[in-house]
């Protein structure tokens, strides 16, 4: 599962300040899904987790990529969602002008489940609630960048 930020739609209300825009909504859009990401509550389940379980697994494999969505699952576990945020803000800041699209991307297999309402935690998902709050996102980046 995944989204593409199209950089285009706002570069041009930016003006000289664009990759300052472009990094501070990424970064935001980043923490706004991961945050909005649920973490394994195995107290909220019809059956019992394997042994051994800890959650964050979903919340860790938030990757961040320039031009085309992440393809490989990673093994980070983040309940907290700090490590992932740091992760992708890192890349997010090697963003520069003419680099057309970020993606936002988790590989779980269950990441179309979460998304679509299989977790009472996030049942309106994370990635399509976040995207439908893209303009808030620009035009907070641009209100901030103002002062």
């Amino acid at each position: 599962m995944s989204f593409e930020l199209d950089l285009r739609a706002f570069i041009e209300k930016a003006k000289g300040n664009a990759d300052q825009v472009v990094k501070k909504v990424g970064i935001d859009m980043l923490a706004n899904i991961v945050d909005r990401s649920p973490v394994g509550n195995p107290s909220l389940w019809q059956s019992t987790p394997p042994p051994g379980y800890v959650g964050g697994r979903f919340r860790g494999n938030w990757q961040v990529t320039f031009g085309a969505p992440a393809t490989v699952e990673l093994e980070r576990i983040d309940a907290n969602g700090s490590s992932t945020k740091a992760a992708g803000a890192a890349v997010i800041a090697a963003y520069q002008s003419g680099i057309n699209s970020i993606w936002l991307t988790n590989t779980v297999p269950y990441a179309m489940a979460l998304e679509f309402g299989h977790s009472s935690q996030a049942p309106a998902g994370m990635a399509r609630v976040t995207a439908a709050e893209f303009q808030q996102f620009i035009n907070k980046a641009v209100q901030e960048l103002d002062r």
